[in-house]
């Protein structure tokens, strides 16, 4: 006899599905026995949290895969100089801030919070300066790489999700110790509300990423860790490739993003704005150059997936609704990171292609495309 909770996310999940008007099926809820749970080795993360550190060398004694950086006040002006394993000090480079972040998922929609992540290639050390006005510094070497292997049981590594192939959390390596407090509470417990928008995002750091999931990794620590959110503050990521990675944990249903009544987890991707916004982000930066046509195929299928998901039109203007505090704001459907705050996220050239990327959403829609066969 099967167990009552498998029967019941089944078919939530095939309604889901039908509604969506695409083939569904993911990994986790087949129409066969669950799989058995197998034991994947992942490198364990190492970090090393250093409050203020301007000024001052700080070193590691583990090669540093990613500097992550935060501070509170102006954007502008920062900068960190990588220190070699020979010793040499590199040249000095600005910081791109990843994101403006609020105190909590749906705090102030401007806190002045910079967050800030830096591929550092295996790097000894690293210097930092910080804007005039800079408060609250704090800087953490990590590596997602060469820490000591850790096995995890895990069910699988990859799903499907209204006909979107994606990377699972523990497909690309998250540590799920991370969600919680010392006391073994869970820092930022998953709420649900039903989706209103969705948002693009670009992390800001390296273009030509050789390990797209370790970088997720480090973005992972610093969002749950540093930036004390709890979590990854995205719902989902791409990459160069046009791998799609689960990003905001959401519970055990086989749905990434999702509850299993279809309505949307809270993640903290735009503060003050973020119960009932879809945030993607696209790993690189889109500042002078556009995502590869593999991400822009795969954010395409997404989005149309999607909005097609929960009734969007993706070239309408809406006023989203904030459900916890019923802030408002008019927006399109689709947005850009800097539609909601004062950020030069999701990049200039990812930006300026929203219209043409609204457009192509619109057709990829399954209906629009068998009006087109």
């Amino acid at each position: 006899m099967a167990h009552p909770f498998s029967l019941t996310r089944r078919t939530v999940f095939r309604a889901a599905a039908v509604a969506a008007g695409v083939a569904a099926v993911p990994t986790l809820l087949p129409d066969v026995p669950a799989k058995a749970a197998r034991t994947v080795r992942v490198p364990g993360t190492r970090a090393k949290a250093v409050a203020g550190a301007a000024a001052r060398a700080v070193e590691a004694d583990f090669p540093i895969g990613y500097v992550g950086v935060t501070w509170s006040g102006p954007q502008r002006g920062a900068g960190i100089r990588l220190l070699g394993q020979d010793g040499n000090r590199g040249a000095w480079t600005a910081l791109r801030p990843t994101c403006v972040a609020g105190a909590d998922a749906d705090g102030p929609a401007s806190s002045g919070r910079v967050s800030v992540l830096v591929p550092a290639d295996g790097s000894a050390g690293y210097e930092l300066r910080f804007p005039d006005g800079a408060t609250d510094t704090r800087s953490t070497a990590i590596d997602t790489v060469n820490g000591p292997a850790v096995e995890r049981a895990v069910t699988t590594t990859t799903g499907q999700f209204l006909g979107i192939d994606y990377i699972t959390r523990a497909g690309w390596g998250a540590d799920e110790s991370l969600r919680f407090k010392a006391d073994g509470s869970e820092n930022s417990p998953q709420t649900y509300y039903p989706a209103q928008t969705l948002t693009v995002h670009h992390t800001a750091g390296a273009n030509g990423d050789a390990d797209p999931a370790a970088t997720i990794r480090a973005y992972y620590h610093l969002h749950a860790i540093e930036n004390d959110w709890g979590d990854i503050g995205y719902h989902f990521l791409i990459d160069e490739a046009g791998r799609v990675y689960e990003g905001r944990y959401s519970g055990t249903d086989g749905m990434p993003a999702h509850d299993a009544d279809g309505k949307m987890v809270t993640a903290f991707h735009a503060a003050g704005f973020n119960s009932g916004n879809v945030g993607i982000a696209l790993l690189g930066t889109f500042t002078d150059q556009p995502p590869t046509p593999e991400t822009r195929q795969s954010l395409t299928r997404l989005l149309a997936a999607l909005s097609k998901y929960h009734g969007f039109d993706p070239q309408a203007a809406v006023t989203f609704v904030n459900p916890v505090n019923g802030v408002t704001k008019d927006v399109q459907t689709i947005s850009g990171h800097r539609d909601w705050l004062v950020t030069d996220c999701p990049g200039a050239t990812l930006y300026d292609g929203l219209p043409a990327l609204r457009a192509d959403v619109a057709a990829a829609r399954p209906e629009n495309r068998a009006r087109s066969l």
